[in-house]
């Protein structure tokens, strides 16, 4: 494998030797393959199961996020695999590096960071120019949503599983979304990141944010367990870092301001 006469630090510091040519790219995270697929069609050769966006993707299957299969991804031949610090397991990443693959780990915890990792990812980790969406996401993101008289700030509780009931804590890039659509986490000074919750013991609140994933929940799973005002919102746009920011602030907007 011929690489670049320098090296590029991911977004958790690691050095990654990128290969003069990039041209078959191994994405470990949905929201990645999302990215690099809108952004060069045909570069992909392989992605988790769960990467369901866009819908015709047709590539390798490599099993999911937290149990991709190494072999078949290292039999593939990549000239970089891309991946996330909290999608996937270090283990896993490593065993990659040590089959002599670039892997590059994207780590963004806020709006702003996901927006550069991403440019960062696909102009350095990838070779490509900057695309339109991403230029159109930066753009629909620069100004946070003001509290106006019909709509003051809001503080949620925003589950992300249940059986055992799980939610977003602290230091989140879902957090930093709907910070900056007017909704503050009750949770966001908790130690933990994803913290077990008893619904009972909860801070006090005015609403309830279900995504649809990663787990599934609706207008008949979720809500009926809660006393505030519950919306259910589309996981892909406010969890995942890739095309949807562009289409997320006013995708969340409606489905927020349906739960008033």
């Amino acid at each position: 494998m011929t690489f670049a006469g320098e090296t590029v630090l991911d977004d958790v510091g690691l050095t990654v030797a990128v290969p003069a040519a990039v041209e078959r790219v191994v994405s470990l995270v949905p929201s990645l393959t999302e990215s690099i697929a809108a952004s060069a069609p045909g570069l992909l050769v392989g992605a988790t199961n769960w990467c369901s966006h866009p819908g015709d993707l047709d590539v390798a299957r490599v099993r999911g996020t937290k149990n991709p299969d190494l072999d078949a991804i290292v039999g593939l031949a990549p000239d970089l695999v891309v991946a996330n610090a909290e999608e996937n397991r270090e283990p896993d990443l490593a065993a990659l590096r040590a089959a002599g693959l670039a892997v590059w780990v994207t780590a963004p915890t806020t709006v702003p960071a996901a927006l550069d990792s991403l440019d960062r990812l696909l102009r350095l980790g990838c070779g490509l120019a900057r695309p339109s969406w991403l230029a159109e996401a930066v753009a629909v993101w620069r100004e946070p949503r003001r509290a106006a008289a019909d709509w003051p700030r809001r503080r949620a509780v925003i589950p992300i599983w249940r059986r055992p009931w799980m939610a977003v804590g602290r230091d989140t890039f879902t957090g930093d979304v709907l910070a900056r659509l007017g909704v503050d986490n009750v949770l966001a000074d908790h130690a933990e990141r994803y913290p077990r919750i008893t619904i009972a013991d909860l801070p006090p609140h005015d609403l309830v944010v279900l995504p649809d994933e990663p787990y599934a929940f609706s207008p008949e799973d979720g809500p009926e367990s809660f006393d505030a005002p519950a919306a259910c919102v589309s996981g892909r746009h406010l969890t995942w870092y890739g095309p949807s920011l562009a289409e997320a602030p006013s995708v969340l907007r409606g489905q927020l301001d349906a739960a008033r």
